[in-house]
Formats: structure tokens, C-alpha cells, sequence
């Protein structure tokens, strides 16, 4: 028996969710001696309108524990984690794991939690950065499902999964297409399918009470399932097992997980939902035949339905649709389920197992038998049996304290180097080659000058840093050129920014004081950005019926300021004639912090300016 060990178990369903092994493995861990902590799933697939029920209780669970955090029963512990939905998003990563690791290493220095054995149900990505963060005594894998076809969404995940089935001290899998799958990458895997709680089925099968109520008033047969009833649930096939058998009463006992309308429409199918799973055996218990109607598919190929051996612990037929593991769970336990590979064989196959020889003694106790050979109890003692090996051959293997010590310290330093040495790169980047430069490039826009009706001076500080006042001078310089050269008989300055004076006006009397008439300056001294600079603008310009500028801003300005031009004053022609050299740019190879600034808020300009629909 597994006892006195710390383990974190990566869940990919939540506590409250339909009981399955996740619950019951790590229950009885629990129960056997050993620190456990569940952490609720983290999602293989972003999440859709179908899952706002279950966000809504993860945030019901996070406040009514602490920081996430509570007791469930002695020795097991619940995490419910609020992080970033995005499973496949390098920043959401980044984010989660750093999230979840913080919250997680602290909770273990509080309770005390060693170097626990991770238990995961999960191959995601962020589960992956648990694993190897949480410094493990023992990893474990057990792969319950084929994500990559459970939904277009979920294919991702093929990956990650890899490297997960490759790092795993031991793989635990439920079934053969699975073990196969595993195989390709670690020679460690088990096939362990789920199991039953068999001696809570057999209290309830030796029981004198009698079955729920809402069975005893239907008409019988009664032809149950229980589970979720989800995408893979045939609802063709049981309609038409429905229409086939309109004597019998076809029972579901599960929440439904997609749209069951079909199923709704038909007197003799009855729709329960979700019931307690202390109940489930009474409801079982109240069933005449028990079905398993999956469609066939690579997801289902790879399925061992847990509920098999629940409805064989409570000694009733079972009929099931062709799955590749009902067709090896009937290899090995004789025939105990009857397998209909086609629609009309399935009605066929419910009338069979109604019979008399299917209700007798020898047939119910070769189901009973079947069942016990795989509960849980047994299948638990055959993992933990595995897992005490590695551990204890794991501890004669372990290296001394000190030189494990120091090969930790050794990688913290080569950590500590390499980061050293990445900041270095980029800062040598960045600041000593042209790679900025090459980045911000497509921002430039640059036309020689030519006639136009006037030139057009934007505000100081426009596409460099962002202050006021900051480069107007170059650009009153340059607009004085391009009148000089006799390319436009008038200029506009555009500034809404004041200090002691308004910028516009300064800009004036620059321009004044290099030999530009009073007369031929206009000035517009409103504008707060480059919007409302062309807005402004554009009134202007058309009061005087003048359809051609050359626009004077920051070289890296242009591309906004034209764009802007295009889409708010279509009709007016811009030709860019930037300030050919500014202060604030001036550089020989790398850029500096402030320039980069400048750059970005550029690019982040541009992704504003479309999202408010003004470029």
C-alpha cells in the first residue's frame, strides 16, 4: 500500500464534475495515508459559451476557499485556479505558470508538502511547466483520452502530449489503441482502463430498498444510461432503438452536454440529468438492461466506457455499440456484453438481453465476477505496486544531499548565466545595430515636393516623444524651405498644445522672423491628435477651396498622418515631406530608450487608429 507520500494530482475535469477516476483514485490515495492535492482542470481548448456554467462555479469554489485553496476530507485538498483561458497562448503561459507556481509553491511551504509524486491527467503545455517546476519525486501520466480528436479545438495539444508521454517516469493508460500511442515514446506503460467501486455497487444490488422513484413509475423495460450525455452519444441510434421498442422506457441519468432536442421529442426516452453519484448504483439497480450507444469514431476508438462495469457490477445485460475496447473487455470476461455494430442490430440486441436465459443466476453472477475482476480496489493496488518500485528504486538511486545540492546550484547558475546573457544580446541588439531602425521602416513615407496650395505643419513632439513642444523647430524650418523654394504660397501650423503660449503661435513668429509674411501663415489651434489635426484641417482647406498640401511632421509620423489623411479627407491630395533629419532621431546604429518609445507608440497608434475606424 502507497502511504505517507505528498502528491499533486493535475486534473483535467473538476472535483464536482461527473465522478470518475480522477475522483476516485485520488480519493482513495487520500484514504490509504497520503497528502493530496487536486488541482481542478486548466483547459485543453479555449472556452465557449457552453462552459460559462462551469466558469461560474470555479469562481463560486474561489470564493469560498481561500486564495483558491480548500479541504475537501482528510488528507485531500482542492485547488480551483483562476488564469487565462488560453492554453496555447505563449503570453497566457507565461502568465498561468507563473501564476499557478507562486500560488502552489506557497501553499506547499505552509502544509509542508515535500518533493510531492505529480500525478497528471493533463498534457497541455501549462501542465508540462508544472511537472518540471515543482521539482518531482515521481511523475506519472494517465492518459484517459485521445484529445487531439475529442474536438477541432483540442488538436493542439498533439505537442505537448508528446513530450508529456517522453518525460513521464511511468504511463498509466484505459485502453489498448492508447497503450499504443503511448508506446511510441516511453517504454514505461501500463494499461490500467477504469474501474468500479465494487463493494458500494454490491451494497446497493444486496440491498432491500427499492429503486428512485421516478424509475418505479415507468413502464418497463427500462433500457438505462448513465453519464454525461455528450457529442459522442449516438441520438440517432436511440431514437430509432426508441421507435423499435416503444414498450420499453429508454432512461438517461446525466447532464446533457449538447443539444439533446432530438432525444426530448420522444414519449418513451426520459431525460433525468445529472443526479448524485452516491445515487448511481439505485438508479442502475433499477435498469432491466444497460447501454452503451457510441458512435464510432477516432475519439470513441480509443474510449473504455466507465460505466461498463458499473452496470455489470449490478448484474444486468449490457448492450453496446462496436468499440474497439468493449471488443477486448468481451476477450478476456467471456462475452459478457453484447456488442451491435449497426442500428438495427442494436433494438435487436435489447430484445435479447431481456430474455429469460439473460436474467438468470449463471448469466448475472459471470457479470458480477467480471465487475470485481475489475474494481477499483484492484486496480489501485496493481498502480501503487508500480509506483512503490520506482520509488524505492528511485531512493537507492538518489544521489547524496551535497551533490545533489550542488547540481542544483549548478543550474540555477547556468539559468542565471543564460538570462545574463540573452539580456546582453539584446541590449548589444538594440543598441549597437541598425535592427530598430530596420523594424520602423515601413512608418517612413517621403514624396520630393512639388506645387501644392499650401503646406501643412503638424504639432512639435507628433511621431517622437510624444511631449509637447519637442521638434517644432525643425519643422518650422523645413516648412520655411519648402516655401522659400517657391512649392506652396501659404502654410498652415496645426497645434492645440499651450504653454506660456500657444505652440501655433510660435511657430509663427519662427516662421515670421526667416522671412515668411504674417499674411501667408494661418494658424489652426485646436487639435489634441492627429484625427482631429486633419479634421481641422480639412475645414480649412475647403473654406478656401485648396486640394493639394505637403504635409510637414516627424518621419516616423507619416505613415499614421497619411492614412489618416486617406480615410477622414479623401478628397484632399497629401504629399509627405517630412523633416529630413530630426534631433530626437538622430543616431549612428542602435536607439535608444526614448526612441524605441517613439516607435512603438507609432506602431500602437496605428492599431488604435484602425480599431477606432479612423485609418
Amino acid at each position: 500500500m502507497l502511504t505517507g507520500q505528498d502528491i499533486v494530482c493535475i486534473s483535467s475535469i473538476d472535483w464536482d464534475f461527473i465522478w470518475q477516476g480522477h475522483q476516485e483514485i485520488m480519493s482513495a490515495l487520500a484514504k490509504q495515508g497520503n497528502r493530496v492535492l487536486f488541482i481542478e482542470n486548466t483547459g485543453v481548448r479555449a472556452p465557449g459559451l457552453r462552459d460559462l456554467s462551469r466558469l461560474r462555479h470555479r469562481l463560486q469554489n474561489w470564493r469560498r476557499s481561500t486564495r483558491g485553496f480548500r479541504k475537501e476530507r482528510e488528507n485531500l485538498f482542492l485547488y480551483s485556479p483562476l488564469i487565462l483561458p488560453f492554453p496555447y497562448s505563449r503570453l497566457a503561459r507565461w502568465v498561468n505558470r507563473a501564476l499557478l507556481l507562486r500560488a502552489l509553491r506557497r501553499w506547499m511551504r505552509v502544509m509542508g508538502f515535500g518533493r510531492p509524486i505529480v500525478w497528471t491527467f493533463l498534457p497541455t503545455p501549462l501542465a508540462s511547466d508544472l511537472i518540471r517546476e515543482l521539482y518531482p519525486a515521481l511523475t506519472i501520466y494517465y492518459c484517459i483520452d485521445d484529445f487531439a480528436s475529442s474536438s477541432p479545438a483540442a488538436r493542439r495539444i498533439s505537442r505537448s502530449e508528446s513530450r508529456v508521454f517522453t518525460d513521464m517516469d511511468l504511463v498509466f493508460v484505459t485502453s489498448e489503441k492508447l497503450r499504443a500511442k503511448a508506446s511510441r515514446f516511453n517504454r514505461r506503460v501500463h494499461l490500467f482502463p477504469f474501474g468500479v467501486e465494487f463493494d458500494r455497487f454490491e451494497q446497493a444490488r444486496r440491498a432491500s430498498d427499492g429503486v428512485p422513484v421516478e424509475l418505479e413509475r415507468l413502464p418497463r423495460p427500462i433500457v438505462g444510461y448513465v453519464g454525461g450525455v455528450h457529442q459522442w452519444v449516438d441520438q440517432e441510434l436511440l431514437v430509432s432503438a426508441a421507435r423499435a421498442l416503444p414498450e420499453a422506457s429508454f432512461v438517461l441519468v446525466g447532464p446533457a452536454q449538447t443539444d439533446i432536442s432530438k432525444l426530448a421529442e420522444h414519449p418513451n426516452i426520459h431525460l433525468l440529468g445529472a443526479r448524485p453519484h452516491q445515487q448511481v448504483p439505485r438508479y442502475i439497480k433499477g435498469f432491466d438492461v444497460g447501454i452503451v450507444p457510441y458512435r464510432s469514431s477516432d475519439y470513441t476508438d480509443h474510449v473504455y466506457p466507465t460505466k461498463l462495469n458499473e452496470y455489470l457490477a449490478m448484474g444486468i445485460p449490457v448492450v453496446a455499440t462496436d468499440l474497439p475496447e468493449i471488443r477486448r473487455f468481451n476477450a478476456e470476461h467471456g462475452a459478457s456484453v453484447s456488442i451491435a455494430p449497426t442500428v438495427e442490430s442494436f433494438a435487436d440486441a435489447i430484445r435479447q438481453a431481456l430474455t429469460a436465459p439473460q436474467r438468470e443466476g449463471g448469466a448475472v453472477a459471470r457479470r458480477i465476477a467480471a465487475a470485481r475482476q475489475n474494481s477499483w480496489d484492484a486496480r489501485i493496488a496493481q498502480m501503487t505496486v508500480l509506483i512503490e518500485e520506482e520509488v524505492a528504486g528511485r531512493a537507492v538511486r538518489n544521489e547524496p544531499w551535497q551533490e545533489s545540492l550542488q547540481r542544483l546550484y549548478r543550474a540555477a547558475s547556468r539559468r542565471a548565466v543564460g538570462t545574463v546573457l540573452v539580456i546582453a544580446a539584446a541590449a548589444l541588439l538594440i543598441g549597437y545595430s541598425p535592427v530598430v531602425w530596420w523594424g520602423a521602416e515601413p512608418l517612413r513615407m517621403s514624396e520630393p515636393p512639388r506645387s501644392a496650395d499650401a503646406i501643412v505643419v503638424l504639432a512639435g513632439g507628433v511621431g517622437e516623444s510624444g511631449k509637447a513642444g519637442g521638434g517644432f523647430q525643425e519643422r518650422v524650418r523645413q516648412a520655411v524651405d519648402l516655401y522659400r523654394a517657391g512649392h506652396a504660397p501659404r502654410m498652415i501650423f496645426s497645434s492645440g498644445y499651450t504653454f506660456v503660449f500657444k505652440e501655433t503661435e510660435v511657430m509663427r513668429e519662427l516662421a515670421v522672423a526667416q522671412g515668411v509674411p504674417s499674411a501667408a501663415i494661418i494658424l489652426e489651434t485646436e487639435a489634441a491628435n492627429t484625427a482631429q489635426n486633419v479634421l481641422r484641417v480639412h475645414r480649412i482647406l475647403t473654406q478656401h477651396r485648396w486640394s493639394r498640401i505637403l504635409l510637414v511632421s516627424s518621419p516616423y509620423h507619416m505613415r499614421r498622418a497619411m492614412l489618416t489623411f486617406r480615410k477622414l479627407a479623401p478628397d484632399i491630395t497629401v504629399i509627405p515631406t517630412p523633416v529630413p533629419d530630426t534631433r530626437f532621431y538622430s543616431h549612428r546604429h542602435g536607439a535608444s530608450a526614448e526612441q524605441i518609445q517613439g516607435i512603438l507608440h507609432e506602431y500602437l497608434g496605428l492599431a488604435y487608429y484602425r480599431w477606432k475606424g479612423w485609418i
